[in-house]
């Protein structure tokens, strides 16, 4: 087992991390920026390094200074949570070459799927279904345009560095394709110094599906079930929930089964989500994987009574994982609510600022992960999540009624702040929502949302 981690990240994971390397007996280094210095995570940790000023290009993403923190502090291996350089590959064969280990899949892995492109091509030679369209890059418009004419409107283009739901333009209409193609090729230079781009077709009304995977040196690999992220706001995940609602034992079985025979065939080791769209036919279609851990992993976690990020450490350490498929078992229902610091009512626009109020929720099934308290500031600089609120209940209608419970209770006020606790609010109440019937275009179909 590892004597000392660094943590390559800030906010709640980072404390989330912290948590779980004190529970395996591991010390925490934490790296900060000049504002993070008096963070939860940095009074928790053993250590702390200031690894640069608040701008995130300067500080957490600034591998050669997040590296040599690690080494001045002795720490043996380097946890990148999520965001940030937690799927860089080059990034974790840095941490290979002066002898880190990268807590996350092996360098070369990471590199094949983090390309959307060639984890397409890798996912079909595994097995899995894809939607229809090509595994191969664009390379100009006249070539995306025959394959959208080929497999018929409407299509989305995406980016095949892309993450975060950025990189993504649906076209409907094919005398706007050409734009379309110009303008995310540009949008995926700017983002993610990639501009390659792949097409497929895309699906209304489909749901969001992701199955969470762990898988050990040794060959061994369990799925953990599925998570329903559909209730999105530019392709990005505002509420997430496990299990999904409406699917039949046999689907979950499928979807479950076939992640993971396509992690072991790409040598995938560590905590990872494959993301699959489920259409109107009950048809799943790959989409990506996740070389990380993820945002939503909490809902698992409270279902399946698993720590994933001390199992993420312990596989990195080359531990055996412990336990089987027939091991893992599921436990009522769990959803989760993001708390990001935006304003719906003007286009979800960033709105920071001091956190002059700051009372969390509590009760039976109640979990919160933040890395804020009350008078701290909500910085510009990095994403917008303010706190993570996770329900836990005996069926998904006790899980829905504490988490309303839980929204109404919290108490969040400061000069600039506006959150998306009142959304939250109209989407459990929203019938359409409740009857487990929603979908990737929920937010913007919906009539109770959007009057």
């Amino acid at each position: 087992m590892f004597s000392k981690v660094l943590i390559a990240n800030r906010g709640e994971i980072a404390l989330r991390v912290a948590r779980a390397c004190r529970s395996l007996g591991i010390e925490v280094v934490a790296i900060h920026s000049a504002s993070d210095a008096d963070s939860p995570v940095v009074r928790l940790a053993d250590q702390a390094v200031n690894v640069g000023p608040a701008p995130a290009r300067f500080s957490y993403l600034n591998i050669p200074n997040v590296v040599e923190a690690a080494l001045q502090t002795g720490a043996d291996a380097v946890h990148p949570g999520y965001g940030f350089l937690s799927e860089d590959p080059d990034f974790a064969q840095v941490c290979a070459d002066v002898g880190l280990t990268f807590i996350g899949p092996r360098p070369e892995v990471m590199a094949r799927l983090g390309n959307k492109a060639t984890a397409r091509s890798e996912m079909a030679a595994a097995g899995l279904p894809l939607l229809p369209g090509v595994v191969e890059p664009v390379a100009t418009a006249e070539e995306g345009a025959a394959i959208a004419d080929d497999i018929g409107y409407p299509v989305v283009i995406k980016a095949a560095a892309g993450g975060g739901g950025r990189g993504i333009t649906v076209v409907r209409d094919p005398a706007q394709f050409r734009r379309a193609y110009a303008e995310t090729r540009r949008t995926a230079h700017t983002v993610f110094r990639d501009s390659t781009v792949y097409v497929e077709r895309y699906l209304d009304r489909a749901r969001h599906i992701e199955v969470q995977v762990l898988l050990d040196e040794h060959g061994a690999g369990v799925h953990l079930g599925e998570r329903d992220c559909s209730v999105q706001r530019r392709h990005q995940k505002l509420v997430e929930e496990a299990p999904a609602a409406g699917l039949s034992p046999a689907q979950r079985e499928e979807i479950g089964a076939a992640a993971v025979r396509a992690a072991q065939a790409v040598g995938y080791t560590g905590v990872g989500t494959f993301e699959f769209l489920l259409d109107q036919q009950g048809r799943f279609s790959f989409m990506e994987v996740n070389c990380r851990i993820q945002v939503e992993h909490p809902v698992t976690e409270v279902v399946t009574g698993l720590d994933l990020v001390r199992e993420q450490i312990r596989v990195a350490a080359g531990e055996p994982l412990g336990f089987t498929q027939a091991d893992v078992r599921l436990e009522g229902a769990a959803i989760e609510c993001r708390l990001n610091a935006e304003d719906p009512t003007r286009g979800f626009a960033p709105a920071p600022g001091l956190l002059e109020v700051f009372d969390l929720p509590g009760g039976p099934g109640i979990r919160v992960d933040t890395g804020y308290t009350a008078g701290a500031r909500i910085s510009p600089h990095y994403d917008s999540l303010v706190a993570k609120l996770i329900a836990w209940g005996a069926d998904r209608e006790q899980a829905l009624a504490r988490m309303r419970t839980a929204l109404a209770e919290l108490r969040i006020d400061g000069p600039g702040v506006a959150t998306t606790r009142d959304l939250h609010l109209q989407v459990l109440a929203d019938p359409v929502f409740r009857a487990g019937a929603h979908h990737t275009g929920f937010l913007e179909t919906s009539a109770a949302l959007s009057a």
